[in-house]
């Protein structure tokens, strides 16, 4: 039999704690009788990242977000999107029967890899969808070599 030595016996305790707090979080936070209550909370736009040969792309979900609401900053490798999507009163808010769109500011912020070349980004806004293009530095692409005979 071998014998193993419990280095951390609270790390255990510690790890279900957490789950836990999540199990019961997510569970207040979405549990019985909370999806029928009015009111507005923090929100964070959904993202896709991924990858082309040339650039590193992210787009954000923004609906009903102008764009002059929303922040795009790249600075020491780290791109940050922020903005606010304000709630339009033009109903009285206890004439709503449900509020489910959430409001109020956001901030979403993602470390870049080196070979970003961070002064060349743009970024443009269609249909609600904010596409930022992050250009790879020229070291970073790949190179092609031709095999000659």
């Amino acid at each position: 039999m071998a014998l193993i030595r419990w280095t951390d016996p609270f790390r255990d305790i510690t790890t279900l704690q957490d789950r836990m707090n999540q199990l019961f979080g997510n569970f207040l936070e979405h549990g019985p009788g909370r999806e029928e209550g009015l009111g507005t909370g923090a929100w964070m736009p959904i993202v896709d990242i991924y990858e082309t040969k040339d650039a590193i792309c992210v787009r954000a979900e923004l609906p009903g977000v102008d764009k002059d609401a929303i922040g795009v900053e790249v600075k020491d490798g780290v791109l940050t999107l922020r903005g606010e999507r304000k709630f339009e009163k033009e109903v009285k808010e206890e004439n709503y029967h449900r509020i489910e769109r959430s409001y109020g500011t956001f901030h979403r912020s993602f470390t870049l890899p080196s070979s970003v070349d961070g002064e060349k980004v743009s970024a443009r806004m269609k249909d609600g969808v904010l596409q930022v293009d992050l250009p790879k530095k020229e070291q970073a692409k790949p190179k092609q070599i031709k095999i000659s005979s």
